[in-house]
């Protein structure tokens, strides 16, 4: 049911902004000082998102009001299409959610591991993006390993 209603706003945004919708709308959250949250928010526009930045000095409330579970916290926390997305979430991860409608609350990379989307620093650690449920279940989405 969850994932209809989700299809469905996405059908009434296409429709309503016509052929000049440039793509999925990211309300992102970031405190006002964050630069990683940022360059996330730009790795999101060059992948076709339409990124609408909100600054916030109050990120525990702002997690805490869309549900982050708080052993998957990071540092920004984003709104696309009724998912929750914590965190530095590759893109390509988000529109594998989108466009399979799967019945999960959000998706998180918990942290801020180096070598993810918006910190890219020369350093390139493993890290993992985990899909979240309101219930509590948590689940491996996707697994990044990197040769040392």
């Amino acid at each position: 049911m969850q994932s209809w209603r989700r299809g469905m706003a996405g059908l009434v945004l296409g429709l309503m902004a016509g052929s000049a919708w440039a793509g999925p709308v990211a309300e992102v959250w970031k405190d006002p000082n964050c630069g990683c949250c940022t360059a996330w928010a730009e790795h999101l526009e060059q992948a076709g998102f339409d990124v609408q930045l909100h600054a916030s000095r109050e990120m525990g409330a702002v997690k805490a009001e869309h549900g982050v579970p708080q052993r998957l916290a990071s540092c920004h926390t984003a709104v696309i299409d009724g998912y929750v997305i914590e965190g530095h979430v590759p893109a390509t991860d988000i529109q594998r959610l989108l466009d399979s409608g799967a019945d999960v609350s959000g998706l998180a990379v918990p942290g801020m591991p180096h070598g993810s989307p918006g910190m890219e620093t020369g350093r390139v650690d493993d890290y993992t993006v985990y899909a979240w449920q309101e219930g509590g279940d948590i689940d491996v989405y996707q697994r990044y390993t990197h040769e040392s």
